[in-house]
């Protein structure tokens, strides 16, 4: 029996590695992509020998080349792709520069899609695509504009992906984390106390933790006639007037 290949880009931590342990649990080959040394070398020891680690950067097309060269080396087709590295950047829109602007956009918004576009030819029919959009797109934070619009353009893309994929059975989705516990709070600059801030604001009462979102990655991966959708785990935010 062969077993289904997924592979996770910004998998070194936090929600895309929640996944990686998810579906390897399932049965799935894995590979994991990362750019941070220090979280590529965490995931080297930490996650079960036979995951593949793999430094690539979500806005190098030579990585995305390279990587796609030794998937098809490897394993020959993929199965599971989620799009799932990003980056936060939290600021006043006053302080948006076109250096913030390309470093948000090139990431979260060209380097996602063109790792799909290069990454396609790969993917076996009645494989699962699934992007890592965001409830801030929807619902809002200030100083979230910029990382909204950049993770909004993916999830207006994905009904148009859906049904262009769709003859080869390739399902196209979204997961929308709201307020997680993961590291990508610090790294985009907010301080500790705003997690618990925003934490009294969920309608549950505390924050998610990525192992749910992970549930909800492997929710779509195995929803065969589920595509074009996006499923917020969210804990209620954004309900309500």
């Amino acid at each position: 029996m062969s077993h289904p290949t997924a592979l996770i880009t910004g998998g070194t931590t936090g929600i895309g590695r929640a996944v990686a342990g998810l579906l390897h649990e399932r049965g799935h080959r894995v590979v994991v992509t990362g750019r941070d040394p220090v979280t590529l070398e965490a995931a080297r020891r930490e996650l079960p020998d036979d995951v593949v680690v793999r430094r690539a950067d979500a806005r190098s097309l030579p990585d995305a080349d390279r990587l796609a060269e030794e998937v098809r080396e490897r394993f020959g087709a993929l199965d599971v792709l989620l799009l799932n590295a990003g980056i936060t950047r939290s600021l006043p829109f006053e302080e948006v520069d076109e250096t913030a602007y390309a470093e948000v956009f090139d990431v979260n918004t060209r380097g996602q899609l063109l790792t799909l576009a290069r990454l396609l030819p790969l993917l076996a029919d009645g494989a699962s695509v699934v992007f890592t959009v965001g409830a801030g797109v929807r619902s809002g934070i200030p100083g979230g504009a910029l990382t909204a619009a950049s993770r909004g353009a993916l999830l207006s893309a994905v009904p148009s992906l859906a049904l262009e994929l769709a003859p080869r059975r390739i399902r196209v989705n979204a997961v929308s984390p709201g307020l997680v516990d993961t590291p990508i709070w610090a790294k985009g600059g907010l301080p500790p106390e705003a997690l618990a801030e925003y934490a009294g604001r969920v309608p549950l009462g505390r924050p998610g933790t990525a192992r749910e979102v992970a549930e909800a990655v492997g929710y779509l991966v195995g929803a065969g006639y589920v595509t074009g959708q996006e499923l917020v785990v969210a804990g209620g935010s954004g309900l309500g007037a």
